[in-house]
């Protein structure tokens, strides 16, 4: 975890907030990148302010050159959360208004079709050497699979320890996960055979490592690099070309596994109001609200099963344990 080096005078205030967040149980990373960079600009541009300002917060509101609205949003969240802290020890810091930003744009999410999957995938399968990274050609086709027969994010899967895998069960133990909320996914027999033997190969490479997708020091790769892999054959492809509306991302590797498990049940027969709390469990979920998204993307892809669906949300879902987070 890395520990950064606040030099503004707001700098103190920033470290306190990161290890009070740290010490309740949160990885705080990436939050903690962001509050760096405002550290940085308050060093640079207000060397003699001692406080969260208005001036200060507006000069950080300003989109940088390229940057996506989204984008914008994800800084501004963390410093409106130190704001927060900072008043609530009784200093007369400014909170960035909730309204800004004024605007959020939201993705729709890219099912995958049966032929793009069989592309995407015959693909990485066939993933060159490189000579910077002897681990790369075989690191790729096991961990995009993974995202999508486990429905991992992206960061779940390449955070992942050898310890955290059972190749006897098939059990994946992930604890780098979002909201800091430890779960338990299975893989199905095929995936796990594939991931025994590409366990082995790893193996041969880095004897005893702890890292299961290990770079070529051994270490986890950079939280880009599954981004830039998946554009760098995904792109290629005849099938990306006919992809209307947003880019499709990674991300939607998880959407995927989401709704594909929800029409394998419908087509199945099965009682999807029981199975649904544990698709949430499953998932990652703290709010059913964020399973019912996959509901309506899978009215979206799978029209014809609509009317199969059309009760689920009208009713009262059973309830299911959740830890406290």
């Amino acid at each position: 975890m890395t520990d950064y080096v606040f030099k503004s005078l707001i700098g103190t205030c920033i470290k306190d907030f990161i290890d009070q967040k740290r010490a309740l149980g949160y990885p705080y990373r990436s939050s903690a990148r962001i509050l760096h960079h405002l550290d940085m600009l308050a060093y640079e541009k207000f060397p003699g302010e001692s406080m969260l300002t208005k001036e200060m917060c507006t000069a950080w509101l300003r989109l940088k050159p390229g940057e996506h609205p989204n984008g914008l949003l994800r800084r501004v969240t963390p410093v409106r959360q130190l704001g927060k802290y900072m008043k609530g020890l009784g200093y007369d810091a400014y909170v960035i208004p909730g309204h800004i930003p004024d605007r959020q744009i939201k993705y729709e999410a890219h099912i995958y079709t049966d032929a793009e999957l069989k592309a995407f995938f015959k693909a990485i399968d066939h993933c060159p050497p490189s000579p910077f990274s002897p681990t790369r050609r075989y690191v790729i086709p096991v961990i995009f699979r993974m995202l999508y027969c486990c429905g991992l994010r992206s960061s779940e899967a390449r955070m992942l320890k050898t310890e955290d895998i059972d190749l006897d069960t098939g059990k994946i133990t992930v604890r780098e996960s979002k909201g800091w909320k430890a779960r338990i996914v299975y893989m199905s027999d095929d995936l796990r055979d594939v991931c025994r033997e590409y366990d082995s190969i790893m193996e041969s490479i880095f004897p005893g490592r702890q890292v299961f997708f290990p770079n070529k020091d051994g270490n986890y790769f950079n939280k880009s690099m599954l981004n830039y892999w998946f554009h760098e054959f995904w792109d290629k492809l005849p099938e990306s070309g006919a992809v209307a509306g947003n880019p499709v991302r990674v991300h939607d590797f998880r959407h995927g596994y989401a709704v594909h498990r929800l029409n394998q049940w419908v087509r199945e027969g099965q009682d999807i109001n029981a199975l649904y709390p544990y698709l949430s469990e499953y998932m990652g979920h703290s709010r059913y609200a964020d399973t019912d998204y996959y509901l309506s993307l899978m009215e979206d892809f799978y029209p014809e099963m609509e009317w199969r669906l059309s009760s689920v949300n009208d009713d009262i879902l059973p309830e299911v344990h959740h830890e406290e987070e």
